[in-house]
């Protein structure tokens, strides 16, 4: 595995060192190592939103490439690094959550408590476990070092809610579950499960006093400036503006309540 794939989220930003010191560690350990960066904007602290940016990304990359994810409000505490070994991928991280929607759709093969000190750094920082601790794992890990070796097995994990959308008789109600960088809001109503409950019969999607009455196929299809839904490249419904910031001209905020309702009006 001398040439796998390491890919990496944070919340760190671009502007400090954090990104660059754990990428280091990692090429120093393994100068091969191919790196990729999936996100370090995620929003401070926010857990949710890095499970949901990593459930979109991690499926696009070769078997056996090893996610390195922290977001990690609790570094220092408690909470435990884990190594979750899936049937194609490897997962690095804090135990608080952030691999929820990922282990809902992999099956786990197995789950490692990172406790051996012998592949951290010799000095463990209390507030940059992805440096001393995470990078370093991973770099083995990539080196081809057996998951075992890091730490014992452990059958628990921490995973947080993620809401589901509610079916009532003639509707189904969501919620704006992440806005990206364009401020196109993205819903917890999968394409799937919208065709299942509209069933080729008209409906529409309502978003606060906002109404629309029909699916684009992408964002082409609508006027400029135009409110439109679509099924989004993540496989979710989505309320987006042609052209513009759908957050900024809807005013609309993560957990806001998108519906769907069956008929014209």
């Amino acid at each position: 595995m001398r040439n796998a794939i390491v890919t990496l989220l944070t919340d760190f930003g671009t502007r400090d060192h954090y990104v660059a010191s754990m990428k280091g560690v990692i090429l120093r350990i393994n100068p091969r190592c191919t790196l990729v960066d999936i996100t370090h904007h995620i929003s401070p602290h926010n857990i949710k939103e890095g499970a949901f940016v990593l459930n979109s990304a991690f499926s696009s990359f070769p078997k056996g490439t090893i996610h390195l994810s922290v977001v990690d409000p609790g570094v220092g505490g408690p909470r435990r690094p884990l190594l979750f070994v899936t049937s194609d991928y490897f997962f690095i991280g804090p135990d608080n959550g952030l691999f929820t929607l990922i282990l809902r759709r992999e099956k786990v093969k197995a789950v490692v408590a990172l406790n051996n000190f012998k592949f951290f750094l010799s000095k463990v920082s209390t507030t940059f476990h992805g440096r001393d601790l995470f990078a370093p794992v991973a770099a083995y890990l990539s080196l081809g070092v057996k998951p075992e070796r890091f730490g014992n097995r452990v059958d628990s994990w921490v995973e947080i809610p993620f809401q589901q959308p509610v079916k009532k008789e003639k509707s189904m109600v969501g919620e704006i579950f992440h806005v990206d960088t364009f401020g196109n809001l993205i819903s917890n109503i999968d394409g799937e499960r919208l065709l299942r409950f509209t069933r080729d019969r008209p409906f529409v999607v309502r978003l606060g006093k906002r109404a629309i009455h029909s699916l684009r196929k992408g964002y082409w299809e609508g006027r400029r400036n135009e409110v439109i839904a679509l099924i989004g490249s993540g496989g979710y419904l989505e309320v987006s503006v042609r052209e513009d910031n759908a957050k900024k001209v809807l005013k609309a905020k993560e957990g806001d309540k998108v519906e769907i309702v069956l008929g014209t009006t």
